[in-house]
């Protein structure tokens, strides 16, 4: 066995020789002269051609079509490795209140990806966006999300599973304070009073007048060091 893996390892290190003197054979069979190449090179770096040389330079990295493509390109899953995963201590089976909640057309909801369902899964530019519901299917919902391209806002409907959504909070100030001003009406006409609901900015605090307040002049202590150096005073 030790043979076998010697020689392995010396045919590998002679196939890699062979290769190196291939790039090598190609680099020198350049169609440029290394003159014109030091001239080109010269020019784009502002420095003088004559103490450019090309002896010492690698072969150039040749890198494919699809390699290019794939290293320029954005996936629909790229960049996700944290951001659909699940949070500490929420892994695990997902609770039925998930599948038995009820979405009513006109509802907002947030997209929040669950990392686990792989199933009706949204783009990740989706992710932690506030949309309205416009149709509702056996297992998903439509949303309709508003996207900026470019100078304008347009609203994209997408259909989500019910995995991947959650009630939004973000009319609950204002359900509460309808239901509070709808109070505040019923009791001011019960008094037969007219008042107004109508939120108004707080202003400017009230002006007050301090009476009994006794002034003292403090002034500093001079610093000495021997005192400093004794305790103090």
């Amino acid at each position: 066995m030790v043979r076998f893996w010697r020689s392995k390892s010396r045919k590998r290190a002679q196939k890699n020789g062979r290769n190196e003197e291939k790039k090598k054979k190609v680099w020198k069979g350049f169609s440029h002269s290394d003159s014109d190449l030091a001239a080109i090179l010269g020019k784009k770096m502002n420095g003088t051609p004559a103490l450019i040389g090309l002896t010492g330079l690698p072969p150039p990295a040749h890198r494919s079509r699809k390699e290019s493509e794939n290293a320029s390109r954005s996936w629909s899953r790229s960049r996700t490795r944290d951001l659909f995963s699940r949070p500490f201590r929420k892994k695990g089976y997902i609770p039925l209140t998930v599948y038995l909640r009820t979405y009513k057309i006109g509802d907002y909801v947030d997209v929040k990806v669950n990392g686990a369902v792989h199933k009706g899964m949204p783009h990740k530019f989706y992710h932690g966006r506030t949309g309205r519901v416009w149709n509702v299917t056996k297992r998903a919902v439509g949303v309709e999300v508003n996207k900026q391209v470019g100078g304008r806002i347009i609203k994209k409907r997408i259909h989500v599973r019910v995995e991947h959504l959650q009630p939004s909070r973000c009319t609950e100030e204002f359900r509460l304070r309808k239901k509070k001003n709808d109070e505040l009406k019923a009791q001011a006409k019960a008094r037969g009073e007219v008042i107004s609901t109508k939120r108004q900015p707080e202003g400017p605090k009230p002006g007050f007048m301090v009476e009994g307040a006794q002034l003292e002049t403090v002034t500093p202590i001079p610093y000495d060091v021997v005192n400093d150096l004794k305790g103090g005073y």
